[in-house]
């Protein structure tokens, strides 16, 4: 792949014309899509996404395989230019991918049962196998870099080949990852090789580099998947409603009109990509990028940097800009929302565009609230409406709607504060325990490696979000957890916890977080039987690096909530201290083992 040719098509992307990019009568104006794509990407560009394609469905298979599916899919590309009306020039893209991977030999040896989804029509057949990708494949080796001579030797003999490489080794690690991304993290790594291999100690300057563009590409990652798993399980509506409350927050001057094209154009490019169709994802953002860059005044004036550069990698330095400014004179809502008497004949008249342009106005003036707050907002001023509206005198039914809404704010505020403080006064390890019995009572069917992981990963987003200014943590600290909890879902979905998490995780995504919080002690729960095991402790304790023994007190922790998930604060304290007390005294024991079985 000339990795040359990929980045001069992006910049040939700016010249075109701007259009909105919904899709739906795609079929209308082209003949063959795959003709269609491969005209506006050209053909080394086409080649590398679907490098991308090939190598997120099939991760196991070696590059020089999938080179050969890739050029198998090129030459029909090129077929259907000469000739659109060649009959298998019409099929769909995912299905002219999908058709070449069930040709390959073999398929069930390396993939097993994912070779069924060959039997099924589409699209049921690319649901199928996408359900097959593994988020964090233990099957690859963990790439080993050469050595740093080694390393600028082959990317400046072989700069083609060593680019073409990057991407498959980064696709086939992460198959939920966007191509677009994928291709700017691919212009990320060559900018850190050609400055890294004129230094004295190449090593060193990678090892940095390199070290913060694979924590970029899984932070965007969990993003992405994340983004893909809302549009899956609640919709397209509560999915556009949250891409409507983030880009009303970070383009608060931009018109409402233009806010609701490029919010059509995010979804359709969100659903391209999260149905794996990467060749559509990447030309379809590339023009997105284009369109914004062209009306950069309209949108935001922390984009303007990101315009003048390689349209290689515009579109992740757009995505990531600032929330811009919001306009000074914005009037209160009060007036428009609450007070004008029209407020329930707009409602009716237009439901679902009368609370767009809520959600758009209330999050311009909030940048500080976090995308779920204001949907929560938005649905309860929806229900209120829905209510007062049918009353005979709804202003006085919903009189005290600002007054409840502050109260919903500050709850939410509250319960950042409480936790932040907590561990800002007593530590990460008292943070993390504090948790562990707070969710073991809620969920003590959960295994206590995955209640373990959970703690660390709320605790890791208290270390983040709760040292960013006053006005950031909400929106970080909720917009991470809910990516946890989806996870917490997800293993619901295969391994049922219990009745309260599965209300929490299908009732309302933007009520989760809350839902989660107010969970109380599973009453329904039988504790297993005494397992003694759980309980036996020998000589290597006293010998574990100190990190260790914490992590054998949390786990005992972890099992005597399971054991009795009614215990108290102090007597889980009182339990606490006396396994200390235990482990110092039988430490300086000669007998090790008996001190213990004795205590």
């Amino acid at each position: 792949m000339k990795w040359v040719a990929l980045i001069s098509f992006l910049f040939l992307i700016s010249s075109a014309r701007s259009r909105n990019l919904q899709r739906v009568a795609r079929g209308a104006e082209h003949k063959s899509e795959i003709a269609h794509r491969y005209n506006d990407l050209k053909e080394e560009t086409f080649k590398a996404v679907s490098m991308i394609t090939f190598a997120q469905y099939l991760q196991r298979c070696s590059y020089e395989g999938l080179s050969k599916m890739v050029k198998d899919v090129v030459d029909l590309a090129q077929k259907c230019v000469a000739n659109e009306d060649a009959p298998e020039c019409t099929k769909s893209l995912p299905s002219i991918f999908l058709d070449e991977i069930c040709q390959v030999e073999k398929l069930r040896d390396s993939y097993g049962a994912m070779a069924d989804c060959c039997s099924k029509a589409d699209p049921e057949r690319n649901q199928c196998f996408l359900s097959f990708k593994v988020a964090q494949p233990d099957f690859i080796q963990p790439y080993q870099r050469p050595a740093s001579d080694v390393i600028c030797k082959e990317y400046q003999d072989n700069r083609v080949s060593f680019m073409g490489h990057f991407i498959y080794s980064v696709a086939r690690r992460t198959p939920f990852l966007y191509a677009p991304t994928i291709v700017g993290l691919a212009a990320d790594y060559e900018h850190a090789l050609q400055s890294c291999c004129k230094e004295s100690d190449v090593g060193a300057c990678l090892d940095e580099k390199a070290g913060a563009i694979k924590e970029k590409a899984k932070k965007i990652s969990l993003k992405q998947q994340h983004s893909c798993e809302i549009l899956g399980k609640f919709g397209e509506r509560t999915f556009q409603a949250t891409k409507l409350a983030i880009l009303s927050q970070k383009y608060p001057k931009a018109p409402f009109s233009e806010i609701v094209k490029i919010l059509q154009d995010i979804k359709g490019i969100h659903k391209k990509c999260c149905e794996g169709d990467m060749i559509e994802c990447m030309d379809d953002n590339a023009e997105l990028v284009a369109y914004m860059c062209s009306k950069q005044d309209v949108f935001s004036s922390k984009i303007k940097d990101c315009c003048t550069r390689p349209l290689v990698e515009r579109g992740q330095c757009v995505m990531e800009a600032d929330f811009d400014e919001k306009p000074a004179d914005l009037p209160s809502l009060v007036e428009k929302y609450i007070q004008d008497k029209e407020v329930c004949k707009s409602f009716e008249a237009g439901h679902d565009a009368f609370l767009s342009e809520f959600v758009y106005e209330y999050s311009r003036r909030h940048p500080e609230f976090s995308t779920q707050l204001i949907l929560r907002i938005a649905k309860g001023y929806e229900t209120l409406l829905e209510k007062c509206c049918k009353t005979d005198n709804p202003a006085q039914c919903y009189g005290n709607a600002v007054e409840d809404l502050n109260k919903h704010i500050k709850e939410t505020q509250d319960v950042v504060k409480t936790n932040c403080d907590l561990l800002a006064t007593h530590g990460e390890a008292d943070f993390l325990k504090a948790l562990l019995i707070r969710y073991t009572k809620k969920m003590p069917q959960v295994s206590t490696d995955t209640l373990l992981e959970m703690g660390k990963k709320m605790t890791a987003v208290g270390n983040k979000c709760c040292q960013l200014p006053e006005n950031k943590r909400l929106p970080c600290s909720e917009g991470y957890l809910s990516m946890v909890i989806q996870e917490m879902c997800k293993r619901q979905e295969t391994t049922p916890v219990n009745d309260n998490v599965a209300h929490c995780c299908s009732d309302s995504y933007a009520y989760r977080r809350p839902c989660f919080t107010a969970m109380g002690v599973d009453t329904k729960y039988v504790p297993p039987a005494f397992n003694p095991d759980m309980f036996s402790f020998d000589e290597k304790l006293c010998t574990a690096a100190p990190a260790e023994r914490e992590l054998g007190q949390m786990k005992l922790l972890v099992n005597l909530i399971k054991r009795k998930p009614q215990m108290t604060e102090e007597q889980i304290k009182t339990i606490a201290n006396g396994f200390t007390a235990m482990v110092d005294k039988c430490c300086k024991q000669s007998d090790i083992e008996t001190c213990f079985g004795e205590e």
